[in-house]
């Protein structure tokens, strides 16, 4: 039992026989920024903003954005500091790997997995719905005519075009990452223009009157009408679904070993992404709802059908081909982190190996990318996505939540795991607010921090519980939700009053404890908002990776090596030091030369 514990919760460490990464190091600050913007201002920017402004948050579908905004900065910023930190490719996959145990980063990575391969597929199925749009659905009538299926959980048809394209896409992937990420510049540049060129005409077209409907000229079903018709309830949830749309900056810290300067450059393109991102979608869904009221939105497509409604042809035109060169990017920025986190857990040893294996042209994980491709293209041509949405979701916040106790459990680390204090139970309590006066975490420190970090993630999961069993505004659910609050932000304050790590890092999480915390509970707070079958499907996908896992990864992880090699490493330095203490230890030099050896030759005979 303790040999699986201790090989469940090994941690990565760097092998002193490990050279420097194969893979080419090419991307440079305005190439990561374009890659976060790309993956994330696809669909969610051209169909998200009318979605949940029709029937979920009506006009304060931008208060929504705003608070999903929020969320995604308290993720990203603690992303930065991990890119910072452990500059590697691999994402959240690494950063668990490093700090928490191999169980967790391998369940973290083969998530991920799962993320990028649904993500793919969606947008493609979504791009292949707007070149189908175009030629007035002849395409899926086709389709659906000659080759229909008769299964719930697949799609209507199998989708050929977003099969090839994936293929496509996959093909550009391994041919290298400079050249698809040239590509992706120029696609996320046409997508910012179209959303330029929608900013300026739509606000042409603006009307501040359609954010101040009265109840009686809006139909049944649709709210009380202006600027919040839904309440705090439809913001609330529109935030939750809006979460979504920020999905995809993630994918620039997975560029660690390909990045010019990650320690720097990973961190601030992360920063300038989410703002780019957000004021894209604040401005977009300002003035699509007041170019045609909330309730007469069209939930697929609300660009098109709002400048039809205001007779903009042209323009609407011009943005339905920019909405195709932006799912484009999306698409490339989907499928982009897929195959290096596979390449990383290859190399890991905890997948399968050959999946690590750099193609010494293109300097690409060329089998993985390969894989990767027709895992997504098959899932494209097959799938109704529709029901796997929302396990992109649960897979990202998963994510997310654990980078940001990351973040935590190292900021108040003892970092040599040196100092050992003795541990009595006054000298805890008193410890609970700095009563010791420490100055550097210990190991009492530490464990005190780690424990709370546990304690709050629970009471977290209660607040959630509770939440949806009361009635918000009912005595019984306002003071147990407030008595719960007022234990999560003690708690904080405990992890707050201990010492952090003096460690120098280009880029930190500021009002650390409060940021990761925040964080940690609003991940939980939306993973309560999806519906029983996500997490039923996601625990299925859990197990297949356990049993690769238990009966593959645990034998053969290279950290198994790593540790042998640290090991070996540390013996013969005791040793070294031990015969330079006692240079007689060595009889063979006096016997053939009848002195002892001065201390540099000595040294450098070992």
């Amino acid at each position: 039992m303790a040999k699986l514990w201790t090989a469940l919760t090994r941690r990565k460490t760097d092998d002193v026989n490990e050279g420097e990464s194969q893979l080419a190091r090419v991307l440079n600050l305005f190439d990561l920024t374009a890659l976060g913007v790309g993956s994330t201002l696809g669909l969610g920017v051209y169909v998200l903003a009318g979605q949940v402004a029709y029937n979920i948050a009506g006009p304060a579908v931008t208060i929504s954005f705003l608070i999903a905004a929020i969320a995604s900065a308290f993720a990203g910023i603690c992303y930065a500091e991990f890119a910072a930190r452990v500059p590697k490719a691999g994402s959240a996959y690494v950063y668990s790997y490093v700090t928490i145990g191999e169980f967790v980063a391998f369940t973290i990575g083969w998530n991920l997995i799962l993320e990028y391969v649904i993500g793919t597929a969606s947008v493609a199925r979504g791009l292949s719905g707007y070149f189908d749009s175009l030629i007035n659905n002849d395409m899926s009538k086709a389709l659906n005519e000659s080759m229909h299926i008769n299964v719930d959980f697949l799609g209507d048809y199998p989708d050929f075009l977003s099969f090839g394209m994936v293929l496509l896409l996959a093909a550009i992937l391994a041919f290298g990452a400079k050249e698809s990420s040239f590509l992706n510049n120029i696609f996320t540049t046409v997508n910012l223009v179209t959303i330029c060129i929608v900013l300026v005409a739509g606000a042409m077209n603006a009307n501040v009157e359609n954010w101040r409907i009265s109840e009686k000229d809006v139909p049944e079903g649709f709210g009380t009408g202006g600027f919040m018709p839904f309440g705090i309830a439809g913001v609330m949830a529109g935030a939750a679904k809006c979460f979504y749309g920020f999905v995809g900056f993630d994918c620039i810290a997975t560029t660690g070993e390909e990045a010019i300067n990650p320690k720097r450059n990973i961190p601030l393109s992360i920063v300038v992404s989410l703002i780019i991102i957000f004021l894209s979608y604040f401005g977009v869904s300002t003035v699509l709802t007041m170019m045609l009221p909330y309730y007469l939105q069209d939930k697929d497509a609300p660009f098109p059908h709002a400048f039809d409604s205001v007779e903009w042809y042209t323009i609407k035109w011009i943005v339905t081909i920019g909405a195709v060169f932006a799912l484009c990017t999306s698409l490339l920025g989907a499928m982009f982190p897929l195959p290096r986190i596979l390449y990383a857990m290859g190399n890991d040893g905890i997948l399968f190996k050959k999946l690590s294996t750099v193609n010494s042209y293109t300097k690409t994980p060329l089998l993985a990318t390969v894989v990767s491709g027709i895992f997504a293209s098959i899932m494209a041509l097959l799938f109704n996505l529709d029901q796997l949405v929302d396990m992109m979701s649960i897979g990202t916040l998963l994510a997310y939540t654990i980078v940001a106790i990351c973040v935590l459990v190292l900021r108040y680390q003892d970092e040599e795991m040196t100092k050992v204090v003795s541990v009595k139970a006054p000298n805890v309590f008193r410890q609970f607010f700095n009563g010791n006066s420490y100055r550097e975490p210990n190991s009492m420190t530490s464990a005190i921090t780690k424990v709370g970090i546990v304690v709050f993630a629970i009471f977290c999961l209660v607040w959630c519980s509770l939440q949806k069993v009361f009635d918000m505004e009912s005595t019984g659910g306002i003071v147990s939700l407030s008595v719960i609050g007022a234990v999560l932000i003690v708690i904080c304050v405990v992890i707050g009053m201990q010492p952090v790590s003096t460690i120098e890092l280009t880029f930190k999480v500021p009002l650390v404890p409060f940021v990761p915390c925040l964080s940690v509970f609003a991940n939980l707070y939306l993973m309560f908002q999806l519906d029983l079958n996500t997490w039923i499907r996601f625990l299925i996908w859990i197990v297949i990776g356990y049993v690769i896992y238990f009966s593959y990864g645990m034998r053969n992880s290279t950290q198994i090596s790593r540790s042998r090699n640290h090991a070996e490493l540390a013996a013969n330095a005791m040793q070294r030091q031990g015969q330079h203490e006692n240079p007689a230890f060595e009889p063979d030099c006096k016997a053939e030369t009848g002195q002892l050896p001065p201390p540099y030759e000595f040294s450098e005979k070992l």
